[in-house]
């Protein structure tokens, strides 16, 4: 991608470690990934929502709403998809400069797309989620109606049905959103999160 080249890097003073003692805790990026209807929202939301409880710093970046703002002029085609899992991941490396627990839902289904990402981040502070449940399960709870259209040819490159999805090969933590209830999605996340120092307490 073309960048300027009429522009220099300004160093805060106000820096990221400033900003996570603060705050109470360490800023990372949790990467949800998955099928449509899988899961990765609602699980991202109950995840967040406990660790305000923490009285943790948060955002979640949700793959719906993005496409209403940042990303509402691009659509589906392979380079938009693209472009639009770039953009969060830039979106996502800003909220953890800044000290706050970035939650990314998407589906991300390309590897190559999610390694890019990844490749922002300093090691350790990118958190790939797979959310994993088999293809019918998603499409039982297809509450927009997405795969039925996807299955009668009305909507093309559905992830799932007529585009691929590529599963992570070593994500830092796979959840069986298929049969696990929510609570125990979310215990999950949390137990990760503490074990890896980014936040404390119960």
């Amino acid at each position: 991608m073309k960048k300027s080249s009429n522009t220099i890097w300004h160093e805060a003073t106000v820096t990221r470690a400033r900003r996570e003692q603060l705050n109470g805790h360490r800023s990372a990026v949790l990467w949800f990934t998955g099928l449509s209807g899988v899961g990765k929202s609602t699980l991202a939301h109950a995840v967040e929502e406990n660790l305000y409880l923490l009285g943790c710093r948060t955002f979640v970046l949700d793959g719906d709403n993005i496409r209403h703002g940042l990303c509402a002029d691009l659509g589906f085609s392979l380079d938009d998809r693209t472009e639009n899992i770039r953009r969060i991941a830039e979106a996502a490396k800003l909220m953890v400069e800044s000290g706050v627990i970035a939650l990314t839902a998407f589906i991300s289904p390309f590897r190559q797309d999610r390694e890019r990402a990844r490749s922002l981040f300093p090691h350790g502070d990118f958190i790939e989620i797979f959310c994993d449940a088999p293809l019918e399960v998603c499409e039982q709870r297809d509450v927009k109606g997405l795969y039925r259209r996807a299955r009668a040819g009305e909507v093309k490159e559905f992830t799932g049905i007529s585009s691929p999805y590529e599963p992570p090969l070593n994500p830092e933590l796979r959840i069986d959103t298929g049969n696990l209830p929510l609570e125990k999605c979310v215990e999950q996340v949390l137990a990760l999160l503490q074990e890896r120092g980014i936040v404390t307490g119960k």
